[in-house]
């Protein structure tokens, strides 16, 4: 491989991870430019596992050589800075030591995502980077077989997402759905029921849906605050709710997926 050592935070060589915490900038560049960001050496190791390839890496000396042991392609350049261009060129301090720029995969097609799933997460417009990086981690955790993000879903693999998610976007399939027009017909074809996690008079109990669990369930997750749209509600079979007490109506759209997706886990 080759490792250069920069010292000057304008370097050309270093374009791809300026500016990092403008995200407005990353949303426009990464999908469009076919790029994105890993951080920290877990992460990176989990990407390139996924068969996803560095473009290049960022690192500072002293985890130069954890990096090194999983980089075995030798075109890869390995830009080795001192801590304070780290921060001055991504704006923040890169306490993980390594970033690399990705390239983006191209994403695959809804049917081939979802072939052979028994229960899949959908995330209609969810723009909380945090958030989805945590439903990911959920996901993988607790069993779900994929996940499906609306058009307007913030991007999985942002850096924030990636990062909170532990890598986990690397392991759980996913892909972007078309509108619901289409898209309800495809996960129909498919084989799975719509239940849309939403506060509802018709609502059912998470503990009684998972009591008659269908085969295949795709369960519907809502954007912060306003939850699932009225189309979302519309097209979904049934429309369940986690039971509260303490005169809490709901949960953090990240938490309830991890106490959804444990109800619903296969037994």
């Amino acid at each position: 491989m080759t490792i250069e050592r920069i010292s000057d935070a304008s370097d050309e060589r270093l374009a791809d991870y300026r500016d990092l915490t403008d995200v407005a900038l990353r949303r426009v560049l990464e999908p469009e430019g076919g790029l994105y960001i890993a951080e920290s050496a877990k992460v990176i190791g989990r990407a390139l596992a996924a068969g996803h390839r560095p473009r290049s890496i960022l690192v500072q000396e002293k985890w130069l050589d954890e990096v090194q042991e999983l980089v075995a392609d030798a075109s890869i350049p390995i830009y080795v800075v001192e801590p304070d261009i780290a921060e001055s060129l991504t704006g923040y301090a890169v306490h993980r030591g390594a970033l690399a720029s990705m390239h983006r995969p191209a994403l695959p097609p809804v049917a081939e995502v979802v072939a052979g799933a028994r229960l899949v997460v959908v995330l209609e417009d969810i723009v909380d980077h945090t958030n989805v990086g945590a439903i990911f981690r959920a996901a993988a955790g607790l069993g779900a077989d994929a996940v499906l993000v609306s058009p307007r879903c913030a991007d999985p693999l942002y850096r924030r997402s990636v990062r909170v998610s532990m890598g986990t976007v690397f392991q759980v399939p996913w892909t972007r759905l078309p509108e619901w027009g289409e898209a309800r017909g495809v996960l129909h074809e498919a084989g799975f029921e719509l239940a849309a996690l939403a506060l509802a008079d018709d609502a059912v109990g998470l503990d009684a849906f998972s009591a008659r669990r269908p085969e295949r369930v795709a369960l519907l997750l809502g954007a912060e605050g306003d939850g699932l749209s009225r189309r979302a509600l519309e097209v979904a079979d049934t429309v369940v709710t986690i039971p509260m007490a303490g005169g809490v109506d709901s949960l953090n759209v990240a938490a309830a997926s991890a106490v959804a997706l444990w109800e619903l886990r296969a037994r």
